[in-house]
This record gives structure tokens, C-alpha cells and sequence, in this order.
């Protein structure tokens, strides 16, 4: 299908029996009333919980979607959405209210579209990392709000630069052949971050995201990783170096699927700026240290994007529902992009999942590990790929499967114990029987001739 029919037959697919929403700023009270009003509507296949506390104690909610909310079904990715990161840029925490209002929504006329995507998908919306910034932001209203006024923390702080730097322990693991994924958090770094950076990152260590997005404003763009030069001569604000990760193209077909699918983003010129296809590497844009969306990559199988959604970092209400008619199907169909590439099961020979064995693809330098009951989830374009399973204390195994441009290929792997291992165990318990058969043997008779004396 051409790639300007999908955007147009998937918002056809949505328009049906489409609910009527009310576009407006929520402050948090009124976006807590919001989320627990969509959970009431919805109770069997939403849950809301909270994954920590702003640094005023505003709860940091999270609404999920599943059809078995709570619960990780095996073979079921999880996907996630992040709003409101920088207190200021508030569209894409309405948006993320208006969506979670439209799923339950749908969900409920019987839309086949969404009650398979809830089916099939564990969905994670967030529709505010930083409340506190804003609750400042809300207080001067969309129409003499500063630039930067709620933008940070309570403390200060510029969330979206304040994970741990995995950018330059990654580039220089590379030089020296090590690791390429899941790189290891510095010793300090719990003293180094702020109390939502915190939550953000123990969230997503307890679950194994596949896909990502945060929310942002101030521009119209799909981001993607690294966001960090691998230069540092380059790391000044608005110096650009293409910086691509092991997985660019598939980034790159990420970022379009939400820009196409978008009403103008793919157009390019907007608020100023011009980005073909309406995406851009984000070090190509400006380097930018300790951000979200690498850290993502880096640390855990999550692939996030960054998405610029507004050139008013806080837009009047008026211009709300325009702004969702514009985004709705780009946030369905980015959500869908979660079903592409392989998954499976990695198990021993007993049918045991195996939690954390590695993934790894030929030719692309960037591996993911299984979850706690031992299935994966690799993103990736259509293609044929040769991918190894290893776990420690188990021979690697390797095959080579097609992925289509459709529903993700079924690639499972049953390991065996590693031979040598187990060789070495039955030699030294060969060893050990035998001793005691000497002793059996041996030590009696000389214990007899010892008698006799």
C-alpha cells in the first residue's frame, strides 16, 4: 500500500462512531479525576497506578491498557507513551488524556482496530513526568507563559537532561569490544538524578518495554536516537553531527511512521525549521547530554523517540481539538509499529524460560536480552537475519528466519547446557566416585592386613 493511503485508511478505520471528547488544560487534580474517570468507564482493561512522587509529592500516574491489566502475558510487548517531561510543553499531556478518553471509548463501540490493539498490546500512557513544572507553567495560562517558565522541576532541573550519561561509557565501550546494550548505571547515579528521574528509571528496569515516546513542544518533529555527538568537540547547544545508532534505519522508519501518519509534521517546514519527512537524528539537530530517549536504548530493549508536537510550547484550549485531529491516528499507528520484527521464547531443554539471554542480530551491533519469563521482542525491518540466542551456561543457538513487512516472525530457541560444562561435571563427579570406589576396595584390606600384624 502506498505510504499516503495508510495514514488515510487508518484514520477512516477510526473515524467511525468517534467519541466526543472535551478539549481542555487539566490541571492535576483535574487530570487525576481524568484518568481514574477513563479507568470507571473501562475498569476491565485498564489499571492506573503510580510509579513515584514529583519533588512536591504529586503522584507520577500511569494509565495502562490490556486486556489483562496487571499482568505481563507472555509473547506481549509492552509499549509506552511519556507526556509533559518539560512542565511547559503541555500539548502532549492533553493529547495523552484525550487518547486514553478514546481507547476506552472505542474500545467500549466495539472498534475492531482498538480492541485489538488492547488485546494485543500492554499499553503504558503517562500523561505528566514533571507536574510540578506544570502547575508553575498552568498559573501564567497559554497566553503570557514564558518560554521557559515551568519547564523544570520543582528542584530546578531539566528532567530531559538529568539521566545517567550512557552516550560516552557506550562510545567507549565500543572502542574496546564491549558490551553494546543494557550498559551498566555509574555507581553514584541514584545521588545524581531527581526524584521523577528516579521513578522513570526503576520503571522502566521493572518492565521490559519495546517501544516509546515522549511528548515534547516548541517544534513539529519526530526525534530519534542519539540524541548525544559521539564528538565532544560537538556538544555545544545547536551544533549538528549526524550521530546514528546501530538500528538508524529502523529509527528512521519509526520516526516516519508518526510523521506521515501526522496531518502536516511530514511536510517539513514548520515553526521555522525544515526537516525532511518531517523526522530528524537528534545530534544532527543539536547535541544534547543525558536525555531520555538514549538512555532508553542504552540501558534497557526500549527503542524511544522523541516527538516535537507544537511550535507553542502551550497552546489555548481553542486549539486543542485541532491538534488531536491532527495527532490521533499518528498515536495509534506508532503504537501498532510495536508489532514488527521477531519475538519468541528462550527456553532450556526442560521448557523453562530463560530470563535475560541475549539476542543478537547479525550486523547490527546493538543486542536485547529476554524478560523474566524468558520472551523477547526484537524490532526490526523486513529482511532475512541471521540472530543468535545465548545464555550463560547454555550452547548458543543461531538461525536464520525472514521477517515481513506485517505481524512481527516467531523465532523461539531451546537451548542446551553447554557441553563442556557438563562434561567437566561428570568427569569431576567420575572422579569422585571413584575415589570412594577405591577407598571401598583399597582401604578394608588394608585395614585387614593392618589387623593381622
Amino acid at each position: 500500500m502506498a505510504r499516503w493511503l495508510r495514514p488515510l485508511v487508518g484514520a477512516l478505520l477510526l473515524l467511525e462512531g468517534a467519541a466526543a471528547l472535551s478539549f481542555l488544560h487539566h490541571r492535576y487534580e483535574e487530570l487525576v479525576q481524568a484518568l481514574f474517570r477513563v479507568q470507571s468507564q473501562c475498569p476491565y482493561v485498564t489499571r492506573i497506578y503510580s510509579i513515584g512522587r514529583s519533588v512536591e509529592g504529586r503522584h507520577l500516574y500511569v494509565l495502562e491498557f490490556s486486556d489483562y491489566p496487571g499482568i505481563h502475558e507472555p509473547l506481549e510487548p509492552e509499549f509506552k507513551y511519556v507526556g509533559n517531561m518539560h512542565g511547559n510543553e503541555v500539548l502532549g499531556r492533553e493529547l495523552l488524556l484525550q487518547l486514553s478518553e478514546f481507547l476506552c471509548e472505542e474500545y467500549r463501540r466495539g472498534n475492531e482496530r482498538i480492541t485489538r490493539l488492547i488485546h494485543d498490546t500492554r499499553i503504558h500512557i503517562m500523561p505528566s513526568m514533571n507536574p510540578d513544572g506544570y502547575e508553575v507553567a498552568a498559573k501564567q495560562g497559554p497566553d503570557s507563559n514564558g518560554y521557559l517558565t515551568g519547564r523544570n522541576n520543582a528542584n530546578g532541573v531539566d528532567l530531559n537532561r538529568n539521566f545517567p550519561d550512557l552516550n560516552t561509557l557506550m562510545y567507549y565501550s565500543r572502542e574496546i569490544s564491549g558490551p553494546n546494550h543494557h550498559i551498566p548505571l555509574p555507581d553514584n547515579w541514584k545521588s545524581q538524578v531527581e526524584p521523577e528521574t528516579l521513578a522513570v528509571i526503576q520503571w522502566i528496569s521493572n518492565y521490559n518495554f519495546v517501544l516509546s515516546a515522549n511528548l515534547h513542544g516548541g517544534a513539529v518533529v519526530a526525534n530519534y536516537p542519539y540524541d548525544k555527538s559521539q564528538d565532544q568537540r560537538f556538544r555545544s547547544h545547536r551544533r549538528t553531527v549526524n550521530t546514528p545508532t546501530p538500528d538508524d534505519k529502523l529509527f528512521q522508519k519509526l520516526a516516519k511512521t508518526y510523521s506521515y501518519a501526522h496531518s502536516w509534521m511530514h511536510r517539513g517546514w514548520n515553526c521555522g525549521d525544515y526537516f525532511a519527512d518531517g523526522i530528524t537524528n537528534g545530534a544532527s539537530w543539536y547535541s544534547l547530554s543525558k536525555g531520555m530517549q538514549d538512555f532508553n536504548y542504552l540501558y534497557t530493549n526500549c527503542f524511544e523517540i522523541t516527538l516535537e508536537l507544537s511550535c507553542n510550547k502551550f497552546p489555548p484550549e481553542e486549539d486543542l481539538e485541532r491538534q488531536w485531529m491532527a495527532n490521533r491516528e499518528a498515536l495509534v499507528a506508532f503504537i501498532e509499529e510495536v508489532h514488527q520484527g521477531i519475538k519468541g521464547i528462550v527456553s532450556d531443554e526442560n521448557n523453562n524460560g530463560i530470563a535475560g539471554a541475549v539476542i543478537s542480530v547479525q550486523g547490527i551491533s546493538h543486542d536485547i536480552t529476554s524478560g523474566d519469563m524468558g520472551d523477547y521482542f526484537r524490532l526490526l525491518l523486513p529482511g532475512t537475519y541471521t540472530v543468535t540466542a545465548s545464555s550463560e551456561g547454555y550452547q548458543p543457538l543461531t538461525v536464520t528466519t525472514t521477517v515481513g513487512p506485517a505481524a512481527p516472525s516467531l523465532v523461539h530457541f531451546q537451548l542446551k547446557q553447554e557441553v563442556v560444562r557438563k562434561a567437566a561435571e561428570h568427569k569431576a563427579s567420575g572422579t569422585r566416585m571413584n575415589s570412594k570406589a577405591l577407598q571401598k576396595k583399597v582401604v578394608p584390606r588394608a585395614t585387614r592386613r593392618g589387623t593381622q600384624r
